[in-house]
């Protein structure tokens, strides 16, 4: 017997001896159709499971949550009493917009806190944010805020950085609290000190969201 290959090009020669004789266009598109069969190689098994995927022949599709549910508990849940299933629908949805609200409240907070700032700084945090810098700051501000008795009246750092300097001043801003920068000879040297101190008329509580989250909020594009 001849091999497979042989018996193939046999094939393609006589469909092409055809296709030379035959001027009809519908027998010609027949003709080109059969050619392509036969030069076409069988396929295997991973070939035809991707032509018939999903299944018979592809991945298994995941079980749906109604078939992994004990059927007991599913005819529990069908069956429910209407108004008692009207309830439960209420609570779920007046619990969803509790959530939302607070998220709201929260983010208007931050954006008030934010106007605060200086428009100075507040191109310098965004073009250029060292959130560990900025969240070293926080952390003092937001435990200087918490507390209470005269020694909390001010708070001091000793920054010498004048970039580092202004992002603090703008992190007190946020926070609504003054702060003032002095300089002072320490060992016949300069040396910048800034001290912070709480306003009078300023914000009773400081805000939920830190300014570090904010801002890493804002150039994610969630605020």
């Amino acid at each position: 017997m001849k091999p497979r290959g042989a018996l193939i090009e046999e094939k393609i020669e006589l469909l092409e001896s055809y296709a030379e004789k035959i001027s009809n266009r519908r027998s010609r598109r027949w003709l080109n159709d059969r050619l392509l069969i036969e030069l076409v190689p069988p396929l295997d098994a991973e070939e035809i499971r991707g032509l018939f995927a999903p299944p018979p022949w592809g991945d298994n599709v995941p079980k749906s949550p109604f078939c992994m549910t004990n059927v007991g508990e599913w005819d529990t849940f069908r069956s429910i009493d209407m108004d008692k299933e009207a309830r439960m629908i209420e609570a779920l949805q007046s619990s969803s917009t509790k959530t939302k609200r607070h998220v709201h409240t929260e983010k208007i907070a931050a954006l008030n806190a934010w106007r605060r700032v200086d428009c100075r700084t507040r191109a310098a945090l965004k073009r250029s944010f060292l959130s560990e810098l900025v969240e070293s700051f926080e952390d003092s501000i937001r435990s200087f805020l918490k507390g209470t008795g005269e020694e909390d009246d001010n708070l001091v750092f000793q920054v010498q950085d004048p970039f580092h300097r202004l992002i603090l001043h703008g992190v007190c801003e946020f926070y609504d609290l003054t702060s003032v920068t002095i300089t002072r000879s320490m060992d016949d040297k300069p040396s910048k000190i800034t001290k912070i101190r709480k306003k009078k008329s300023g914000s009773a509580e400081p805000p939920n969201v830190t300014l570090c989250h904010f801002l890493k909020m804002s150039k994610e594009g969630i605020w």
